[in-house]
């Protein structure tokens, strides 16, 4: 049975504090590590996709990144980003859009950055248009990192199935135009102190 994102989402955000999101983080430690081993400079345009209320725009923030947008279907989520961020979230572009359908400005960003929101996309066509739409706002050889439930990970999420993924299953999903450079496994602790097993990938568009 499919769903509405937007309104099961805005749901989430709408009734859970951050400590009660299995997903949340106080410190995006591996993004912020993948991100530095990219390369990419102070000048660079980050897109954080599906961000909720995660710290990592702040984090960007606080390194001299330029150019920073959030995407989340959630008008709530990105409510409490800006909330949480104050006056500097003046220095981020917040857009509210489904990332199956939404159109991204062409070859806008150098790094692309997406922890747990692909493997929620279980129909191959939701999965193609997402990666349509990656590779229409990556610039050639920009980069993306992409981080979704590994295989000995959860089943499902926020009473949701998912899709499990090792990164040479992801790599071979996202086709040839993203190279993928290394990957890392991560044991993520919840707020309330399980584990959850993540892959993080780090690819780079070559065409």
């Amino acid at each position: 049975m499919s769903i509405d994102r937007e309104v099961h989402w805005s749901q989430v955000y709408a009734t859970k504090a951050d400590e009660k999101l299995s997903w949340y983080q106080d410190n995006p430690i591996l993004s912020l590590k993948l991100i530095e081993e990219s390369g990419i400079g102070k000048h660079a345009s980050v897109i954080d996709v599906g961000s909720g209320t995660s710290t990592l725009a702040h984090c960007l923030i606080e390194r001299g990144v330029g150019t920073i947008t959030v995407l989340d279907i959630a008008p709530e989520a990105l409510d409490r980003g800006k909330s949480s961020l104050g006056d500097s979230s003046a220095q981020v572009k917040w857009v509210q859009a489904d990332i199956t359908s939404w159109a991204p400005p062409k070859h806008a960003f150098d790094l692309w950055h997406d922890r747990a929101v692909f493997h929620f996309l279980t129909e191959s066509s939701d999965q193609t248009a997402y990666i349509r739409c990656l590779n229409a706002g990556l610039k050639v050889g920009g980069y993306a990192i992409i981080a979704t439930f590994a295989p000995d990970g959860p089943d499902t999420c926020s009473s949701l199935p998912i899709v499990k993924y090792d990164p040479e299953e992801l790599a071979l999903l996202l086709g040839p135009e993203l190279r993928l450079i290394r990957y890392e496994f991560d044991l993520h602790e919840t707020p309330w102190g399980s584990s959850q097993s993540f892959q993080y990938s780090l690819f780079q568009k070559v065409n």
